[in-house]
């Protein structure tokens, strides 16, 4: 009954915080509340969010995924190469971006699963493998060219809502129902909990791993389209660093580092603190430099207090 407790005003506080930073930012700088701002603000979140679905099941396991950001590159690359320098059209080459990235995200599964590397290592070993694909592919220079239909997923509106940010929404959705209405998101928290009382009650961790690994890779590669059609181009240093940003997402909305734990309302919450802590910031004129320590203090704090619950639960 306590550690429910615990949890539902840890739920409570993470929206506390959201709302006391924007309290703060408006304070420091009223242009923060304009609603042109705050519509680039999500948009600009809007990757971070769809990245974070596949972060947050890879999490609720107790592994990690040091892979997203070169997904997000090497999908950046590989959907500009298909299309401006192959001739592709649009709907066949963001698919076959989508299915790379999912393969690519099996591929961390395969060697977590069944060979037995450490998720830690084994999505290292993907992250510098797949950078330095995306830069052979396109020699360091980025890919331009793409159609105007194209620039609608990261540039267009429906109303006065950007088309990114609807995507993050239908993808909190997705993640949302999966976790709480499918059979094998309930496998995830039961993996994350306990991997030896999950396998005596039957459940198929390596093939539950499989899944939660290409799952990460398809969310990471779908930012990785929506991040293109944004910038216009594709880049070889699209991604890089998003990872981190994207972990500090998930575990700041409460999904515990240790796995079992953790909701997609929470990462939505922790989604838009990162967005409004690098929005306002910006806004403030800070140091590009005083942001990363923020952003680290920040990670730290998170992952530190949900170290803290779990040493008074074992105690």
């Amino acid at each position: 009954m306590k550690e429910k407790v615990i949890y539902q005003l840890k739920d409570k506080a993470i929206w506390i915080v959201f709302v006391a930073l924007v309290i703060a930012f408006t304070i420091a700088n009223p242009r923060f509340v304009n609603p042109n701002n705050l519509l680039t603000m999500l948009r600009q979140v809007s990757m971070f969010g769809i990245a974070s679905i596949g972060m947050t099941f890879v999490i609720l396991l107790g592994d990690i995924d040091l892979a997203t950001g070169s997904i997000i590159t090497f999908v950046n690359i590989f959907c500009a190469y298909l299309m401006v320098n192959m001739g592709m059209g649009m709907i066949p080459a963001i698919i076959a971006a989508l299915i790379v990235s999912t393969l690519i995200g099996t591929l961390n599964g395969f060697m977590v699963s069944t060979i037995g590397i450490p998720a830690l290592i084994a999505t290292f070993a993907t992250q510098t493998a797949f950078q330095g694909l995306a830069l052979i592919l396109c020699g360091g220079l980025p890919i331009n060219g793409f159609t105007e239909k194209f620039k609608l997923i990261g540039q267009g509106y429906v109303g006065i809502v950007p088309v990114p940010v609807i995507i993050m929404a239908i993808c909190f959705a997705v993640g949302a129902f999966i976790l709480n209405k499918t059979y094998f998101g309930r496998y995830f928290y039961a993996v994350g909990g306990n991997v030896e009382a999950a396998k005596l009650s039957g459940i198929r961790v390596g093939r539950i791993k499989y899944l939660v690994f290409s799952l990460s890779g398809f969310f990471a590669g779908l930012a990785g389209i929506v991040m293109l059609s944004r910038t216009n181009s594709g880049m070889s240093n699209a991604g890089l660093g998003y990872e981190f940003d994207v972990i500090t997402c998930v575990v700041l909305g409460g999904v515990s580092v240790n796995g079992g734990y953790g909701k997609i309302s929470g990462v939505v919450a922790g989604t838009f603190i990162i967005g409004t802590l690098q929005n306002g910031m910006v806004l403030m004129n800070i140091n590009s430099y005083v942001q990363d320590i923020v952003m680290g203090v920040v990670l730290a704090l998170a992952v530190g207090f949900d170290c803290l619950q779990k040493k008074r639960q074992t105690s």
